[in-house]
C-alpha cells in the first residue's frame, strides 16, 4: 500500500501539481482581478471607499463608462497615440534589432556570449535610472542634443537652422526611450530563432548562384518570421500600456493610455472609467496575440 501511494505521488501527484500550478497562478493573479475590473467598469462613481457603487435597481449596472470611452475625444486620442507610439517603437526595434541578432548568430561562440551579455546588461540597472539618464541626454545643453542639432543644421537650409532641438516632452522622446528600453525584447527572440536556422540552406542557395541579398530575402527572412512576430509582440504589448516613460519624458497634453488609466484611478478617483479604459486596452492587445497564435499554429503545422 505504501509503495503504491509513493508511486502515485511520484508519478501522478507531482505531474498534476506541476501542470496545475501555472493555471492556478493565472486564475488567482490574472483571471479573478480581470473579472473584478470588468465588473467595476459597469459601476458608478461614489464618495465611499472604494469609490464606486452599483445601481440599487435592476439591471444594477450602467454602460455610461463605455459610452464615454468611445465618444470622448480624450480617450480616443490617448488610444491612437498609444497605438502610434507603440507601433513606431516596434518597427524601429525591428529595424535595429534584426541586424544585431543576425550579426550575433554569425559571430563565433565565445563572442556570442559576450554580445548577448551586453544586450542583457542594461537589465542589471534600475529602469528609472536609465530613463533619467535619457532625460539628461535630451536636455537642450547636453552633448547629445547639440550633436543632433548640429546634424540637423548640416542638412537643412540656413533659414531652417535651429539653436537647439526640443526633445523633451515630445512623442519623439517617448519613442526614443521606448526603443532603447525594449530593444533587448526584440533582439533575444530574433537571436533564438535565427540561431536554430539550418545554415546548409543558405550554402546550397549560394552554390546555385543566389546572391547574399537573395538568400536573405528568400530563405533567412521567411524562416525568421516567428521570431519577428514574437519580438514584435514583446515590444508592442508593454509599449501600449507604458506609464513611466510617457510620464517622465512625454507631453502631458498628449497622454498615452497608461497615463490616462493612472489619472482616472488616482487624481480623478473615477474607478469605473479607469476600469473601462483598462478593459479596452486589454481587448486591443488581444488582437496581436490572436495574430501571433495564428502564425505559430501555421509554423508548427508546416514543421510537421
Amino acid at each position: 500500500m505504501s509503495n503504491s501511494n509513493d508511486t502515485w505521488f511520484n508519478r501522478r501527484g507531482w505531474r498534476d501539481t506541476i501542470i496545475t500550478a501555472p493555471y492556478l497562478w493565472l486564475v488567482l493573479f490574472f483571471l479573478i482581478p480581470f473579472i473584478i475590473v470588468i465588473v467595476m467598469s459597469f459601476a458608478k462613481t461614489a464618495t465611499q471607499s472604494p469609490p464606486f457603487a452599483f445601481l440599487p435597481d435592476w439591471p444594477y449596472i450602467r454602460f455610461e463608462t463605455y459610452q464615454r470611452l468611445f465618444t470622448n475625444s480624450v480617450y480616443i486620442r490617448a488610444s491612437l497615440i498609444s497605438v502610434y507610439n507603440a507601433a513606431v517603437a516596434t518597427v524601429l526595434c525591428l529595424l535595429i534589432g534584426y541586424p544585431m541578432a543576425l550579426s550575433i548568430t554569425r559571430a563565433n561562440k565565445s563572442l556570442q556570449r559576450l554580445l548577448l551579455m551586453l544586450i542583457i546588461l542594461p537589465f542589471w540597472t534600475s529602469f528609472l535610472l536609465r530613463v533619467y539618464a535619457w532625460i539628461g541626454l535630451m536636455g537642450r545643453n547636453s552633448w547629445f542634443n547639440k550633436a543632433m542639432t548640429s546634424a540637423y543644421n548640416t542638412f537643412v537650409p540656413t533659414s531652417w537652422e535651429l539653436p537647439g532641438i526640443q526633445m523633451m516632452n515630445t512623442n519623439f522622446a517617448v519613442v526614443l526611450v521606448m526603443v532603447y528600453s525594449y530593444l533587448p525584447f526584440m533582439v533575444l527572440p530574433l537571436y533564438a530563432n535565427l540561431e536554430k536556422l539550418d545554415n546548409t540552406l543558405n550554402e546550397a542557395a549560394m552554390d546555385l548562384g543566389s546572391r547574399r541579398w537573395e538568400v536573405f530575402r528568400d530563405i533567412t527572412l521567411p524562416l525568421s518570421i516567428p521570431g519577428i512576430i514574437a519580438g514584435g509582440l514583446l515590444v508592442f504589448i508593454p509599449a501600449m500600456g507604458e506609464l513611466i516613460i510617457p510620464s517622465l519624458v512625454g507631453n502631458a497634453s498628449d497622454p498615452m493610455i497608461g497615463r490616462v488609466i493612472q489619472q482616472e484611478f488616482g487624481q480623478n478617483r473615477d474607478w469605473p472609467m479607469a476600469s473601462a479604459v483598462a478593459v479596452a486596452l486589454l481587448l486591443m492587445l488581444v488582437v496581436p496575440l490572436i495574430v501571433y497564435n495564428h502564425f505559430e499554429a501555421k509554423a508548427q503545422a508546416g514543421a510537421k
